[in-house]
């Protein structure tokens, strides 16, 4: 059995201090490979080295949402940095009306300048979405981001919003926040996703999944996520472990190329 941590930022604080034993520990929980994602142009020279060093480590390339005192990405900068092998997608990028406030057309013109990068690239978008679920989807389905495919990261919407990110050809991924006590309106999306559409994350260091809810997530502890989804689903750890490492792998296909090259 293996499982993919589909999303995870692994260069942070702590995880980057004890990163022997995090990838120990990953390996200890069948976590085979995972996704460190990029979240501004200032550290991803740290992103992509972890993943050119490590060959179960994959990378991508882009700007949050939320970062504002950054570089600020352009389409040609984002396109030669997704130059690599190592690179499978780009993002993450989307739309937050949480933490942002005023004028946010900024928002709007950097989420739109990532998936013309992904259309161009081939590289699937990783998806960023908070209290924007209706902007963002009209969005993606204006701007043509089905070109390029893409995943919900760390979904935490209604079935709605699901249904129109399925019709688009993008996948729905689920973090530690389905095992919350409180997420019953996600595990009843976790119920109807097609399971050739559902991926597993842990957006370590964030949203420790429950039973270890309130620690510093990391790689290792996505198989909790998906014994969680598993149970949703009325079916074993490991078919929701093969079937989301398939998923993977098929919306990222340079991570499989990249594998054979290795």
């Amino acid at each position: 059995m293996q499982i993919v941590d589909s999303h995870c930022h692994i260069n942070f604080e702590p995880l980057i201090a004890d990163f022997p034993g995090l990838l120990q520990r990953a390996e200890n929980n069948q976590v085979s490979h995972m996704l460190c994602v990029s979240v501004n142009l200032e550290d991803f020279p740290q992103v992509l080295g972890l993943a050119q060093k490590f060959p179960h480590i994959f990378a991508s390339v882009g700007v949050h949402p939320c970062y504002t005192d950054c570089q600020e990405p352009d389409v040609d900068q984002l396109v030669a940095l997704a130059d690599d092998a190592k690179i499978v997608a780009i993002g993450e990028t989307g739309l937050d009306y949480f933490r942002t406030e005023g004028d946010l057309d900024w928002q709007r013109e950097r989420f739109a300048r990532h998936i013309e990068a992904a259309k161009i690239t081939g590289k699937p978008l990783i998806i960023h979405t908070r209290q924007a679920a209706d902007d963002t989807m009209a969005m993606l389905k204006d701007l043509g981001a089905a070109d390029a495919g893409g995943v919900m990261h760390c979904f935490a919407e209604d079935w709605k919003t699901a249904e129109k990110a399925l019709d688009i050809g993008f996948y729905i991924s689920f973090s530690g926040i389905v095992t919350f006590k409180n997420a019953e309106q996600l595990r009843d999306v976790a119920r109807k996703v097609p399971m050739d559409r559902m991926l597993v994350e842990t957006d370590a260091p964030y949203l420790a999944p429950v039973p270890m809810r309130g620690k510093t997530n990391e790689p290792s502890y996505v198989r909790h996520t998906a014994e969680c989804l598993a149970e949703l689903r009325n079916t074993s750890l490991e078919q929701i472990a093969e079937v989301t490492t398939e998923n993977f792998f098929k919306l990222f296909s340079k991570a499989r190329l990249s594998l054979v090259e290795a």
